[in-house]
């Protein structure tokens, strides 16, 4: 370039007579010096804007990776800690928004908006986004409540009754908790819901009672019956021992008469025992030739 302007010969001849440090500021000089004689003043400022846009952008997917490995590595300690999950996986979250958000705007600081000026805009869209907003800020608030009243936790199998969502706690996060459903569709309950409503927690004791009801006929001899149903609940495999059991007559129906049957497993074998029962009767049932009515009238027809 300097043999393109001769101007410049001088400034080349004369870096040999400086400090190593003074020759970095001359070149620099000259450097300033031929983008500026080359693209002008309005060039020069788009050329240090495309300079400051390319290093946004190497912000944000650096900066994005940098959040993915200091979340990995949160995590890693945590469960190193013994931390409790529902306090992990909702730190987790919570930090994910947090620092992505930070990332952003250490990206547009380097193009040249005010970070401040943001924040200002920001808190007076504030206002209005609240008010917009209000279900999504009850969900972030009951996500909070549901962290430190801690009625449930990550495991156990809960049910929302004024919906009657019901599935295991798979996460809970900023504004929602995501419920694994016994046909395993993933359910997304708003932290504000669950928060105000009644919530059965059927895991919190560590066991769950199981309740069967049978009708059979009203000719049928209730001894008989009680016998089979003792044997089936012995023998099923998931009972607790300990927590015993009870084989009783529960009421007369129009049609029959009905069994009662009450024994304890643990909530996650809770479905599987209950329909391994309910079979292993229907087959004793039939084998001790003991039926199990079905709805009937009688009528009499007076002349």
């Amino acid at each position: 370039e300097a043999y393109l302007n001769p101007r410049y010969i001088e400034y080349l001849d004369s870096i040999d007579k400086l400090d190593s440090i003074d020759k970095i500021d001359k070149i620099n000089d000259i450097f300033e010096s031929l983008v500026y004689d080359y693209l002008g003043s309005t060039g020069l400022k788009l050329l240090d804007f495309g300079i400051n846009l390319v290093l946004a952008l190497l912000i944000l997917v650096i900066g994005f990776r940098v959040v993915s490995l200091v979340l990995k590595l949160i995590k890693h300690m945590m469960i190193k800690s013994n931390v409790d999950v529902t306090l992990r996986t909702f730190l987790i979250s919570f930090l994910k928004v947090a620092l992505r958000i930070l990332v952003v705007f250490l990206a547009i600081g380097r193009i040249g908006v005010g970070v401040s000026s943001i924040i200002a805009l920001l808190g007076s869209a504030g206002v209005a986004l609240g008010l917009s907003l209000q279900g999504s800020l009850s969900n972030i608030a009951g996500g909070v409540i549901l962290l430190m009243m801690k009625p449930f936790a990550v495991g156990d199998y809960i049910l929302e009754d004024s919906s009657e969502k019901e599935g295991t706690v798979q996460a809970i996060g900023i504004m929602y908790t995501k419920l694994l459903s016994l046909e395993h569709k993933t359910l997304l309950v708003p932290n504000g819901k669950l928060a105000n409503s009644t919530i059965t927690n059927f895991s919190a004791e560590g066991q769950r009672r199981i309740k069967i009801q049978i009708g059979i006929g009203y000719g049928e001899d209730i001894k008989k019956a009680k016998d089979v149903l003792e044997k089936v609940v012995l023998d099923e495999k998931d009972r607790l021992p300990e927590q015993g059991y009870q084989i009783f007559l529960d009421e007369f129906q129009d049609s029959s008469i009905c069994m009662g049957v009450h024994y304890w497993v643990k909530p996650e074998n809770y479905w599987q025992s209950k329909w391994r029962v309910q079979e292993a009767v229907k087959i004793g049932f039939d084998e001790n030739g003991i039926t199990i009515p079905f709805n009937q009238l009688d009528v009499t027809l007076v002349n």
